[in-house]
């Protein structure tokens, strides 16, 4: 008996921390619960619908930690299908989650589903926006804030405040009257207005503001420092950003840190994201500007799409005074501190575009002249279920100067090889390419028709990586990406309006040996569409999670100790 007591005392305690090690192990879930729907708003003083998220415009930040686990139930309360994207976050090994009509079906009106991705090994800046139907327009956009764990040092000093800024361009027209002009091949147009936080200008000017419009107030203390994410959640222009008698010391590009430099002006184009550290140093003698205008646009019409929001010291003495608010200098690229320049590209693909163009009767745009047809099959249930049929492997790596067509072809990429894409823009204005699933890094822009002797003015060394990057008009900018994740992955223009007519193809990266260790299976929830239409489940059973992230997470730990507490009764009784 004694030798049992001694066995089970030794024993005992070792099965106790393996349990609890169990039961509080792994990284953490957080659960949001979110609605879309339209709702009232009169950014420019002209009552008109905008998608929010929870009634919020814009939509909640998503507010989490690097590696953990983030489960979003999406209800669809729009009177059309509905996908959310993710921008800047890679979803490694699960493009199922991606959001875009590669990856997945739509959420039908009056439908939910829910996204289930890890944000694994990201920190940073990003945010979430609608990809179809040029909802975007419209709103349905929010931040994503991806915090460091205590264990990761930061290169910079903590700050005081955390502050999200939207910047966009918007029109008192709706998301589908702008649509129906870009398929009838009418330009946008100079915008209403430039938003900061869905909000418009301050009265900087009476003649070109008019009266009463609700604006941006950005409420600080003298001596503070704060960190400042910067989003262009707009259509198609790109914003100059600035503070008056601020600097902006550049920290962060869409998940990278970045060589610290201070700047007093930064261009930021539409789809990007920055992170400024800015210092209340100022004297408050008076509330100041702060300014988002419109960047290489040359007519003086787009004088008045200027956005002004208000920096307000706590001790602020009086309004913000007179400041000249057009748009300052151009601002070179940021830089990064990764090394690259040895590795050995496997794929090279050169993309020209072109302004849109009738192809059948029909307003389209166009990489090396095709023009991409989403099938109603999503390409990632296609290829999981081996149909034929719904999508071709042959997108030219070069233009191949033939007539623009319609198609359904997609880039077949090198799994673990390392990609070289040049972007020629043969448009008239500036135009931005976005990837999913990967940070890119930008080694080289410069105007004129990119050649093979153009790699020599590349920047091997620290250029800075990120996830969407400009190509001026009539000039060409150069990326490199490793392609290490395994998906079907977006590449698309982030300009709304060549988006929305066909400038978008996929990447395809396979595993040659297949694996869950690369790529998660299909998820049990997934919708199906097209020729899948008939494996589609009734949905009449909703499913609504808990937004509160904490309870859940202690809920599921309270199992587990109830477990071992019931262990340990069983070892007493014993």
């Amino acid at each position: 008996m004694l030798s049992t007591l001694l066995s089970v005392s030794l024993f005992f305690p070792l099965l106790l921390i393996s349990l609890f090690n169990y039961a509080f192990a792994g990284d953490p879930y957080v659960f949001y619960d979110w609605k879309v729907s339209y709702v009232t708003a009169s950014p420019f003083g002209v009552k008109q619908q905008v998608i929010a998220v929870n009634g919020q415009f814009p939509g909640p930040i998503l507010n989490v930690t690097t590696n953990w686990n983030v489960v979003v139930n999406v209800k669809n309360n729009l009177d059309e299908p509905l996908l959310l994207t993710w921008n800047g976050i890679q979803q490694r090994k699960n493009s199922w989650q991606d959001g875009v009509l590669g990856t997945n079906c739509p959420i039908p009106a009056g439908w939910n589903w829910t996204y289930e991705f890890q944000v694994k090994d990201q920190i940073g800046s990003f945010f979430y926006f609608p990809s179809l139907s040029f909802q975007r327009a419209s709103g349905g956009y929010g931040g994503i804030i991806i915090n460091n764990r205590d264990v990761i040092p930061v290169p910079f000093g903590t700050p005081d405040g955390d502050i999200t800024i939207f910047i966009s361009d918007w029109y008192t027209k709706s998301h589908k009257e702008l649509r129906e002009d870009v398929e009838n091949g009418k330009d946008l147009g100079v915008p209403d207005v430039i938003l900061f936080n869905g909000l418009g200008p301050y009265c900087y000017d009476q003649a070109l503001v008019p009266a009463g419009i609700p604006y941006q107030t950005i409420n600080v203390e003298p001596g503070k420092t704060y960190r400042l994410r910067v989003h262009n959640v707009g259509i198609a222009t790109s914003l100059n950003f600035r503070i008056q008698n601020h600097n902006l010391l550049l920290v962060e590009t869409e998940g990278s840190y970045t060589v610290q430099q201070n700047y007093t002006n930064m261009d930021i184009h539409v789809g990007q994201s920055y992170s400024f550290l800015v210092t209340m140093d100022q004297n408050a003698s008076s509330d100041y500007y702060m300014v988002a205008s419109p960047r290489f646009v040359n007519s003086s019409d787009w004088a008045k799409a200027t956005g002004v929001a208000i920096l307000h010291y706590s001790n602020s003495q009086g309004p913000a005074s007179v400041w000249n608010v057009s748009a300052g200098a151009a601002r070179p690229n940021p830089q990064g501190s990764f090394r690259y320049g040895q590795i050995t590209v496997t794929d090279v693909y050169v993309l020209h575009n072109r302004p849109a163009e009738l192809i059948d009767g029909k307003w389209r745009t166009t990489l090396n002249e095709i023009s991409y047809l989403a099938p109603s099959t999503p390409l990632k249930l296609a290829q999981q279920f081996n149909i034929p049929g719904v999508y071709k492997i042959d997108f030219p790596n070069r233009p191949m100067n033939r007539p623009p067509k319609v198609d359904t072809s997609i880039i077949n990429g090198t799994y673990r090889g390392f990609m070289e894409i040049i972007f020629q823009n043969n448009d008239t204005t500036v135009q931005n390419y976005h990837l999913d699933g990967y940070a890119f890094f930008v080694v080289g822009m410069d105007y004129g028709v990119w050649t093979e002797n153009s790699r020599g003015t590349y920047n091997k060394w620290d250029g800075v990586a990120r996830s969407t990057t400009q190509v001026f008009p009539g000039a060409w900018t150069a990326i490199l990406v490793s392609l290490d994740n395994v998906g079907i992955w977006n590449l698309r223009s982030q300009n709304l309006d060549t988006w929305y007519l066909g400038q978008e193809v996929y990447v395809n990266v396979v595993n040659p040996e297949i694996t869950d260790k690369t790529e998660l299976s299909v998820p049990d929830n997934v919708i199906y569409c097209g020729v899948l239409s008939s494996l589609q489940k009734d949905r009449s059973q909703r499913v609504r999670f808990s937004n509160a992230a904490s309870l859940t997470i202690i809920a599921r730990k309270t199992i587990s100790v109830t477990f071992i507490a019931s262990l340990i009764a069983v070892f007493i009784s014993s």
